[in-house]
């Protein structure tokens, strides 16, 4: 089971840097060492997920929050289906709608906290902010399509090294659009990259529907490059669970791309408070919430308990980030150079 880390209660002095070892955080270990029924392991991770994009969106409007921010409030069933396969030292390139890959990978949501209030204590010094991150083996940037080919470079130096480590990028629905990202499929595809394409298909392209911003059929895409591809319609935590375990380890032991698209929805407006889509559309949608879907089959204490404890560990880590202190004028040497 997951919980606040001690320091948490400590101030600055007490701080539990993140190491830099790309095999410090191992996502599959952590989750099978937690004894609790699968379910009630997805439902934690996504309750904690959900209530840090709902405290980042009233941090944000109360002015606490340096940058921007995009939320990932209706995807958690994504992340939690995939990165619980991913081993120690296994690439992450993640996009702008990052937090909810990073906390499922880390289970260390503070520094995330912490960077999104400009904290030295951040996960990059609090000059990252909401998009860039790099910890360990985990990395994110806001340029779309621009992850594929950084992802795939990894993936081929894993391959090289004999590491057995795989990378996965997430990718959007209107990524797709950018032409990088196929010569990205085309290279994994020529070269034998070990890297799992996740595009998730959450059918808006900030405010463009996915009707009016791709022709034919995602899947086809990748299945155009000689590698295999498959798709999945689903907001089931225990489904994209049990459907992305067989991806993961084919990717791991044949050394070869796959291109898998989730065809998902985005509960929340695209960035803060920015959201064009129809509002009827946005309550049918609100039917396949990821987290009443999977908490009903929870009994509601076991349900409760999982809200409780990451409402404390919400605040807790609030708290914690807020007596950080900011970054000095004096950290910046040596952050681009040795001199």
């Amino acid at each position: 089971m997951s919980a606040s880390p001690a320091y948490l209660a400590a101030d600055p002095g007490g701080f539990e840097p993140v190491s830099d070892d790309p095999a410090a955080i191992d996502p599959r270990a952590r989750f099978e060492a937690d004894p609790r029924p699968l379910a009630e392991k997805l439902y934690a991770q996504m309750t904690l997920v959900r209530q840090f994009e709902e405290k980042l969106l009233s941090l944000f409007a109360e002015g606490e929050l340096f940058g921007t921010t995009h939320c990932y409030i209706g995807q958690e069933a994504d992340a939690v289906g995939v990165i619980n396969h991913l081993e120690a030292g296994d690439v992450v390139f993640s996009n702008h709608r990052c937090h909810g890959h990073f906390v499922t990978w880390s289970d260390r949501p503070e520094l995330l906290m912490a960077e999104l209030m400009g904290r030295a204590t951040g996960v990059v010094g609090g000059r990252g902010g909401s998009q860039h991150i790099c910890c360990g083996s985990f990395f994110s940037n806001g340029v779309q399509g621009g992850i594929a080919p950084a992802a795939t470079g990894m993936a081929l130096a894993e391959k090289i090294k004999k590491t057995n480590k795989i990378a996965v990028v997430f990718l959007g629905d209107g990524t797709l659009g950018e032409g990088v990202v196929y010569e990205s499929l085309n290279m994994a595809s020529l070269w034998g990259a070990p890297v799992l394409f996740v595009v998730e298909d959450n059918r808006w392209a900030q405010s463009t529907p996915v009707e009016r911003e791709l022709a034919g059929s995602m899947v086809a895409r990748g299945r155009a490059f000689g590698m295999d591809a498959g798709e999945i319609e689903s907001t089931d935590a225990e489904a994209l669970f049990a459907h992305f375990g067989p991806i993961v380890e084919k990717v791991r032991r044949q050394c070869r791309p796959h291109f898998e698209v989730i065809h998902t929805y985005r509960l929340c407006h695209h960035s803060k408070s920015d959201d064009q889509r129809p509002v009827e559309e946005v309550e049918a949608r609100k039917a396949g919430d990821p987290l009443p879907l999977l908490r009903g089959r929870l009994g509601e204490a076991a349900a409760a308990a999982c809200e409780r404890e990451a409402a404390a560990r919400i605040e807790a880590i609030t708290a914690w980030a807020r007596r950080q202190p900011f970054p000095s004028a004096e950290g910046l040497v040596g952050l681009f150079s040795k001199s």
